[in-house]
């Protein structure tokens, strides 16, 4: 079913989302013709990303690749680094932070502090710099984070995600939808996963979905979903870790600002009866105004309580000066992975294993 009678402006838009169609399907003709230059580069690049406007679950999928390959290569992942407060190349040490490098790239440098991670609004650009390194720190592979319309590069691999509660089949282009390119896109894709599942889907609700995608010969299709930790705090020295079990007494004040919370609302509700949310745009920077909002709901509330937010926001806000101090001991985020079906993750793992193999030996013959 289609999502597009959502949006009761989109008489008025569709025409709008029509003209936009039309150019992002130029400029991608532009590329396949190579008229619009695609730059291959002398090391694996897996470009991991979505049609639509954020949502899908990107960073999980990318942590999940950083955690199968690093132990064997030295990984590198290049962001554009949304919402910086810096310009251009950077590559990412110690002293930097969601503003110096964006919210998600520094979360990955928090989450694995041995992990090559650099930003560049120049994909291109980000990855000859890397490249230009000292050959024993050098890349051996390239983790493109949301680069799926940055087409100056070109993946030798490529990772489409789509959100199975939005299927890109089922959105519309932007402004009526938030589909950045129309489906079609789809076909450059080398594997597709359909993340969020809840849970992971049986076989009839994946051959449904497989045909309503209609992935095209030598496409895979694999099925995530996201699995959540027990809760962590955001400072250690001031409480412990809690596991969801306990949450059954608490009163929860969820604080999120990414694009979609309703999943992380349903699961937390079915360890806590008592639960507010307060829900903040995608990549939200906290201000003094937000501060005051979130205390006055937490100064009404019960005794035994916590403030959860997510593993993006906490990245945020553990350097936040803004934060209140009577928040610290009972602050917590909730940690996050991606899961597959036994069978899709060893389908998912040697394509990925297979395609880097395959790439190394290419080069090892010219």
């Amino acid at each position: 079913m289609s999502i597009i009678a959502d949006f009761p402006l989109c008489r008025v838009l569709t025409p709008l989302a029509g003209i936009y169609g039309g150019v992002i399907a130029l400029r991608n003709r532009l590329f396949d013709w190579g008229i619009l230059p695609s730059e291959h580069f002398p090391l694996p690049v897996i470009c991991i990303g979505n049609l639509a406007v954020g949502g899908t679950g990107k960073t999980p999928h990318v942590e999940y690749l950083v955690r199968l390959l690093s132990g064997r290569y030295r990984v590198a992942v290049l962001s554009r680094g949304y919402k910086r407060r810096t310009k251009g190349f950077r590559l990412a040490d110690r002293t930097d932070s969601s503003e110096t490098i964006g919210d998600e790239p520094f979360q990955l440098k928090t989450k694995f502090p041995q992990l090559m991670v650099a930003v560049a609004e120049d994909r291109r650009a980000g990855i000859r710099r890397l490249w230009e390194l000292p050959e024993e720190q050098r890349p051996q592979l390239l983790l493109l984070d949301d680069a799926f319309q940055h087409r100056y590069v070109k993946p030798s691999f490529t990772i489409l995600l789509t959100d199975c509660h939005r299927l890109y089949t089922r959105d519309a282009l932007l402004p009526v939808g938030r589909l950045r390119e129309s489906s079609q896109g789809a076909n450059r894709a080398d594997v597709v996963v359909v993340t969020k599942c809840e849970p992971l889907p049986t076989e009839r609700d994946r051959a449904v979905i497989r045909e309503e995608l209609a992935l095209r010969e030598g496409q895979t299709l694999c099925f995530s979903e996201i699995r959540y930790g027990d809760l962590s705090p955001l400072f250690p020295e001031e409480a412990q870790p809690r596991t969801l079990a306990s949450l059954a007494a608490e009163e929860i004040l969820l604080c999120t600002g990414i694009a979609h919370p309703e999943p992380l609302e349903r699961w937390l509700r079915q360890h806590t009866k008592r639960l507010t949310s307060i829900a903040f745009p995608d990549h939200h920077a906290f201000t003094e105004a937000d501060m005051r909002r979130i205390d006055a709901v937490y100064q009404q509330m019960s005794s035994s309580k916590l403030i959860v937010v997510t593993e993006k926001d906490a990245a945020r806000l553990r350097t936040c000066s803004l934060l209140p101090s009577i928040w610290r001991a009972s602050l917590y985020y909730l940690p996050i992975t991606v899961g597959f079906s036994a069978a899709d993750e060893r389908l998912f793992n040697r394509l990925i294993e297979s395609h880097i193999e395959s790439f190394s030996n290419e080069r090892k013959a010219e």
